[in-house]
């Protein structure tokens, strides 16, 4: 097998062992911060602090989780659609076509700043203009 179709299917697997992982993980979020508000911390059940202890515990990590993978998501189809490729997409299209082609190309990301300040920020220097940007 040649080299880069080895570090394809490397790439890949290793991938798809950190999905496997982060799902594991992710699912368990829930008992584990249970499990340490109530077993380990020891605190009263139904009380305000052991609700909002718990709530920290299993919000927290969840977030963190989910940024992790809106961002690697992002990456990912960020090297599909690069400025200069959307740039030749969108190059020569009426205003009213162009609007809405860009805003199909704006669905494959979430609208957050997670990918957003990130896709905004690499489009100035390939010369899209700040209005077109400020109009989502």
């Amino acid at each position: 097998m040649p080299d880069r179709e080895f570090g394809i299917v490397k790439s890949t697997a290793i991938a798809a062992a950190l999905l496997a992982l982060w799902i594991a993980v992710y699912t368990h979020l829930a008992p584990l911060a249970h499990r340490l508000t109530y077993g380990f911390l020891r605190l009263v059940p139904g009380s305000h602090l052991s609700s909002a202890v718990e709530f920290f515990l299993f919000e927290t990590p969840k977030v963190m989780m989910l940024l992790a993978l809106i961002v690697f998501v992002v990456g990912v189809i960020r090297t599909f659609f690069t400025p200069q490729r959307t740039r030749r997409m969108l190059a020569g299209r009426r205003e009213s076509a162009g609007n809405v082609l860009a805003a199909l190309l704006g669905v494959v990301t979430p609208f957050c700043s997670c990918s957003a300040v990130p896709c905004s920020s690499d489009s100035l220097p390939q010369g899209c203009p700040w209005e077109s940007r400020s109009l989502s």
